[in-house]
């Protein structure tokens, strides 16, 4: 028999169940695999678009990240956004070359190494070109805004000094993806480890000369057992995004979208302005001492950066056939990619960065 207090009791259930399933329905938290630790200037950067995701959204959509791979390590972040394991994540194309073969467009050196140029110009060629939201399509994931690694440098020990490209020849080296087949073209030795074994590989020598990033050094305490860096601001590593599952994508309102898109490239100022100012502060110190040894930084001409990227022409080649072989127009999207290039590249020549206009 069922009674009036049972009945207020089952009414007063019904009515909580609905009002938590309303709450659901209106905080949408999105699962982000993110491979590195929370710290350092890209951690601050994701950190800022899940807080502008909450705020512009009125709290509705809110990121739950998974810091340090705790979720899916880097090689599995593509797959594991793929099949809903993530709703966002954090892919580099070098983990997934086959499939991010369209993201690795950013992975070429081109002269255009300024961070900001560089974020700006995928950007804008992700999100307009239709060949490329395709290709992203087609791994069930869509592109929501770009990372870099910023240009690449050279630290090296003892006596040795990069100056030029000959400088290289018979130097055991670290390097990686494009910037490593170059070197071993153009005669250095190359070692292959991973970037934290980069201060043991130096101090033991191991290697000579190790390539990586200004913001780096410091957190990996290099300048401690390096003599000099080259400042050969070498390309960068921008096949580096932020994406979305794209049955989640295909889930949000037009408007949603637009949002997080809005929120992706405030971002990218963001994380520009804090990267290069890192940096900057990076080379201010190294001859000073106060990272460590004092570090010599030799900056490369002009005319050695462009014999550099005159090495990158066949990596294009090889990167258009292969868009082709894989049913795009190779072509017209590196010619898009390149007008865009310039484009940004122009626009911070003429106006500076974008905040520090007023």
């Amino acid at each position: 028999m069922v009674t009036n207090k049972m009945l207020k009791s089952l009414a007063l259930g019904s009515f909580l169940a609905v009002a938590t399933i309303g709450q659901a329905a209106a905080e949408m938290a999105f699962r982000y695999a993110e491979a590195s630790p929370n710290r350092g200037a890209r951690a601050e950067a994701l950190q800022f678009f899940a807080d502008q995701l909450k705020a512009k959204s009125n709290g509705e959509m809110v990121l739950d990240i998974h810091w340090g791979g705790a979720l899916l390590k880097y090689s599995a972040i593509l797959d594991g956004v793929s099949s809903g394991t993530a709703d966002m994540g954090t892919v580099l194309a070098a983990y997934a070359p086959q499939k991010m073969r369209a993201l690795s467009v950013g992975d070429i050196p081109v002269p255009e190494s300024d961070p900001w140029v560089g974020m700006r110009a995928m950007y804008e060629l992700m999100t307009t070109n239709e060949q490329l939201s395709r290709a992203f399509a087609e791994n069930n994931v869509v592109y929501v805004t770009n990372y870099t690694t910023t240009p690449m440098q050279f630290e090296c020990t003892g006596d040795v000094r990069l100056e030029t490209l000959e400088d290289f020849v018979g130097k055991r080296v670290r390097a990686s993806a494009i910037y490593a087949k170059i070197l071993d073209e153009v005669g250095a030795n190359l070692v292959n480890f991973t970037y934290s074994e980069v201060y043991q590989a130096l101090d033991t020598g191991l290697v000579s000369c190790s390539g990586g990033y200004l913001y780096a050094m410091g957190a990996f305490k290099t300048p401690e057992v390096t003599s000099s860096v080259a400042l050969m601001n070498w390309g960068q590593i921008a096949g580096f995004a932020m994406v979305m599952n794209k049955w989640t994508w295909d889930d949000l309102s037009g408007e949603e979208q637009k949002m997080i898109r809005q929120v992706g490239s405030d971002m990218i100022d963001f994380y520009a302005r804090t990267v290069i100012a890192e940096n900057q502060e990076v080379i201010e110190k190294l001859p000073t001492g106060e990272l460590g040894n004092k570090v010599e930084v030799i900056e490369w001409s002009d005319e050695e950066r462009a014999r550099l990227f005159e090495q990158s022409d066949k990596y294009i080649q090889a990167w258009i056939q292969d868009m082709n072989k894989a049913g795009f127009n190779g072509k017209a999207i590196w010619d898009e990619y390149k007008a865009l290039l310039e484009k940004y590249q122009a626009r911070l020549d003429e106006q500076g960065y974008p905040w520090q206009k007023g």
